[in-house]
């Protein structure tokens, strides 16, 4: 299965290859699922069997935009239509991630799904005992508001936390900001690399974060922001040429999330 929010997980009654498709790999149908938080009763969406279908990111390389448009285009295709088109790698590439963050339910006639895949499956000796080495993660979308600053001229970002998949009722529903262990802000986002201006750590404790870079570096660090980066509110700054931001958020699991905004 595929593990989710506060011990939830998707269930799969059956998951096979999936012929004469290139970009879906496989189908199935998932079970109810009690595990986790947020029980609900059973007459919820999520406790009706829903066909599932997957398209799996390349080995050695970041799933790439291409691959989501083209797998729409085939899950279009396929009777019954899926209700859910799950999309798992090792590594997603920023735009890639944004379109399946931004399609809708009501546009796309099925929910998109981001899957984390363990870099472990890379490997032979994979330890599935622990938690910590769950093969498949879902992934949450970052919840993010930007706002200009009283002067009209510069601007401040806040996270409030991830959206995630409710196993329980199907739907998206938003998370809280007390599991985000590290985001960070590019105020001038190229489109092609992310380049941090902003690098926060809310779960960190005093000995955490940019205190321990602090003591890596041997070097002095302003007290006071070293708080500012404890945070979830950025710093004020002024748009870029490109008039782009990016927001890279990670969970406390170690789960990476990207949020593309044009200012």
């Amino acid at each position: 299965g595929i593990r989710g929010k506060a011990g939830q997980y998707i269930r799969f009654a059956r998951l096979e290859p999936l012929p004469g498709c290139r970009w879906l790999h496989a189908e199935g149908e998932t079970r109810p699922s009690d595990e986790g938080a947020d029980r609900v009763r059973e007459a919820a969406p999520a406790y009706n069997p829903m066909r599932v279908v997957v398209s799996f990111g390349p080995e050695h390389a970041p799933l790439e935009q291409r691959q989501v448009e083209h797998a729409w285009e085939e899950a279009r295709t396929l009777v019954p239509r899926p209700n859910l088109l799950i999309f798992a790698a090792f590594q997603f590439d920023p735009e890639a991630a944004k379109d399946i963050d931004e399609m809708k339910p009501e546009l796309a006639g099925m929910q998109f799904l981001k899957v984390q895949m363990n870099a472990d499956l890379l490997t032979d000796d994979l330890k599935k005992k622990r938690a910590s080495n769950e093969s498949f993660w879902l992934i949450g979308q970052p919840d993010v508001e930007v706002r200009k600053t009283e002067d009209g001229k510069t601007y401040v970002v806040e996270v409030h936390g991830f959206d995630y998949f409710n196993t329980k009722t199907g739907q998206i529903e938003s998370g809280g900001r007390d599991k985000i262990a590290l985001w960070m802000l590019d105020t001038d986002y190229d489109g092609r690399c992310l380049y941090p201006r902003q690098v926060f750590f809310p779960m960190a404790g005093d000995d955490e974060g940019w205190a321990r870079v602090k003591r890596s570096l041997k070097a002095e660090i302003d007290e006071s922001l070293i708080e500012k980066y404890r945070g979830t509110v950025s710093l004020p700054f002024e748009a870029g040429k490109d008039r782009r931001i990016a927001i890279k958020v990670v969970d406390d699991r170690g789960i990476e999330s990207l949020k593309v905004i044009e200012l």
